[in-house]
């Protein structure tokens, strides 16, 4: 397995508990759960905001997303509006696969 550390203090992640992978445009980085609080501390603006991706809330808007993109993408409600809303949706999934395949699946439970 590889070894993650963090981006915050520069220490590797021993266990997934002590993981936060968090999501700033289209940046995912891994924290630990006490680093992630001292980034949100020092966030000043929306611009610097990093929102957690790894937590039960993240995973329910995911599925959220998913449905939403699904539908919006293979029904022809909207045509081509609800094509980009559904691409739009679609992104909030992407990110949160791509932190459990390239992040999450690294770090032992």
């Amino acid at each position: 397995m590889k070894q993650l550390t963090c981006r915050y203090c520069g220490k590797t992640i021993q266990k997934r508990d002590q993981l936060i992978t968090a999501s700033n445009w289209l940046r995912v980085r891994p924290y630990h759960y006490v680093c992630f609080s001292e980034v949100e501390k020092e966030a000043s603006t929306i611009y610097n905001n990093w929102t957690p991706v790894n937590v039960a809330a993240a995973n329910i808007t995911s599925l959220i997303m998913a449905v939403l993109a699904g539908w919006l993408l293979f029904v022809d409600t909207w045509g081509l509006i609800g094509d980009l809303i559904g691409a739009l949706a679609f992104y909030r999934v992407l990110i949160r696969l791509f932190s459990y395949f390239f992040i999450e699946i690294n770090v032992p439970k």
